[in-house]
């Protein structure tokens, strides 16, 4: 018996014989007070790619709670399993939950392999949480696509399952990850590039062998190369660069079919022309397109990237979360569902 433990009964049994009986009684039957465990800190370890860490990462992982965040930066994949083992040995299994891990960068497909290696990385029962967002695209896509979803059921009462999807900016991590969701929604995906076909190789390999679906390569350099994508396309969507004009209202014109545009494009000139910044289902003019602009979207990505980091902080189970998760919460978020968390 540990001294304290001693202190404590002693005390007891003193009160107990100098007290009446009726005390005696009730304070044999008073339960004895719970100590208080320590509460863990939540610490976010994020993992960078790139030289540096997203101020706007950083920022949303601590106003959803984390409350250090320390960056690794210049992190590559061989560095993954050492950092996860040195976050999660210097805590007692039970603060696994206040423990996180978030990988950033610029590169969709190194990400995932890190969230992979994080995951083998684990020796239960120490454990952790991790999210991969790189550069927010994620995200990003996963409020594109979702709100893409909504707008493009209300305005023509089809889903995504059979609807041709033209994807601008594929090789990009928005770009890709727009494709990948929209192909797992039932799409006919196009990735569409302005540098050659050659360029989407790995991610349509990417496409296929990690996420079992298909996608098409496009070559979309030329005005003509656009022109011809658009009229075949349900839906464009557009992750271009920021500032770069993709298309015009006159290529617009020219696509009978099209019914549903998104652009994430925020900086001058908009990337889809006519699109403006918080359009959420608004008919361009002289068109039948519905238009999501890139304010709609980043609402919807804020929210879900802040849900995100709660679900790993609130969860008592290991959660390894990428862009699937994340078009799952969403969803949720755009069809006034309650996101938990």
């Amino acid at each position: 018996m540990r001294m304290d433990d001693q202190s404590d009964l002693l005390a007891e049994t003193t009160t107990v014989q100098v007290g009446s009986s009726e005390e005696s009684s009730q304070r044999r039957a008073a339960p004895r007070r719970a100590r208080k465990q320590p509460q863990a800190t939540p610490i976010l370890h994020f993992l960078s790619t790139q030289a540096f860490a997203s101020p706007f990462d950083v920022n949303m992982a601590v106003d959803a709670g984390f409350k250090v965040v320390v960056p690794h930066t210049n992190a590559a994949l061989e560095h993954t399993t050492g950092l996860v083992q040195d976050a999660i040995f210097s805590r007692p299994p039970e603060y696994g939950c206040r423990t996180g891990l978030f990988i950033g960068g610029k590169d969709a497909i190194l990400a995932l392999d890190m969230l992979a290696a994080a995951q083998a990385a684990l020796v239960p029962p120490f454990q952790l949480s991790a999210l991969a967002d790189p550069g927010g695209s994620f995200t990003t896509a996963a409020a594109m696509v979702a709100l893409v979803e909504d707008v493009y059921r209300k305005h023509t009462g089809r889903t995504l399952k059979g609807a041709t999807v033209a994807v601008f900016g594929s090789t990009g991590v928005v770009g890709f990850a727009s494709s990948i969701i929209a192909a797992q929604c039932g799409a006919k995906v196009m990735m569409a590039s302005h540098i050659g076909v050659k360029a989407l190789e790995p991610f349509i390999q990417a496409g296929c062998e990690r996420f079992s679906v298909d996608l098409e390569p496009v070559a979309a350099a030329r005005d003509a190369d656009k022109e011809h994508l658009v009229e075949t396309a349900d839906i464009v969507l557009c992750a271009a660069a920021a500032g770069v004009r993709v298309l015009t209202r006159e290529q617009l014109a020219k696509a009978p079919q099209l019914a549903a545009v998104a652009d994430v494009n925020a900086v001058p000139p908009s990337g889809i022309e006519g699109v403006e910044l918080f359009d959420r289902g608004r008919v361009l003019d002289g068109t039948n397109i519905a238009a999501i602009g890139p304010l709609a979207i980043g609402d919807i990505k804020y929210k879900t990237q802040s849900a995100l980091f709660r679900s790993m902080l609130s969860s008592r189970e290991t959660l390894m979360l990428d862009f699937t998760h994340a078009f799952a919460k969403a969803r949720e978020l755009v069809s006034g569902r309650r996101v938990s968390n």
